[in-house]
């Protein structure tokens, strides 16, 4: 019995050309979502504590970053009250983090949110800081102490979430503020 030589060596060299081809779709892939991922992600503020006090106030630097808590119903919640339409940043970094599409009062003396407007920009952690575990929330780009988020308080929001922030760490930018409107003709032409 004569074996044919060329259909195994035909059949070798293409096993072998769809392992590569397979392994180069494969890193491309990879390659592709890795960049995705890297621009969705935004540049990390980091300063020194000498900077942070020249940059924030007395009472924001506490706040933001020794995470400190401002007194209830205070200037700023009743600010935050009769505020209209826009959009709050962080008063670290300048990063969007809610809006008053998702502000509501839940009469607990602090801004409340029941979810963030730019996910991404938010990040929690746990903390035991009076001996029970709380949800902290932070700047998830300068890492800035903003609050507490509780869950199952029985709101009628669409989350079941209050976000229970300082009203000191954040700026509210009005939806007719020129600003506002500029950032989001960066954000449309970035995200055509």
């Amino acid at each position: 019995m004569k074996v044919r030589k060329k259909p195994l060596l035909i059949l070798f060299f293409i096993t072998i050309i769809g392992i590569v081809g397979g392994k180069l779709i494969a890193d491309n892939k990879t390659e592709k979502e890795s960049a995705e991922k890297q621009a969705n992600q935004r540049k990390q503020v980091i300063m020194d504590d000498e900077q942070w006090k020249k940059k924030l106030s007395p009472e924001q630097y506490r706040i933001l970053r020794k995470a400190g808590t401002e007194r209830p119903f205070g200037d700023v919640y009743k600010e935050f009250k009769n505020q209209g339409g826009g959009t709050y940043v962080c008063a670290g970094c300048d990063t969007e983090l809610f809006s008053s599409k998702e502000k509501f009062d839940s009469k607990c003396g602090w801004p409340s949110f029941y979810d963030p407007s730019k996910a991404k920009n938010v990040k929690t952690s746990v903390d035991y800081h009076l001996g029970y575990p709380r949800t902290e929330v932070l700047c998830a780009v300068c890492d800035g102490h903003l609050g507490h988020v509780f869950t199952g308080e029985g709101f009628d929001t669409p989350t079941d979430k209050r976000y229970c922030i300082n009203g000191t760490v954040l700026k509210f930018i009005p939806n007719s503020s020129p600003s506002l409107k500029k950032s989001e003709e960066i954000e449309k032409v970035e995200g055509e």
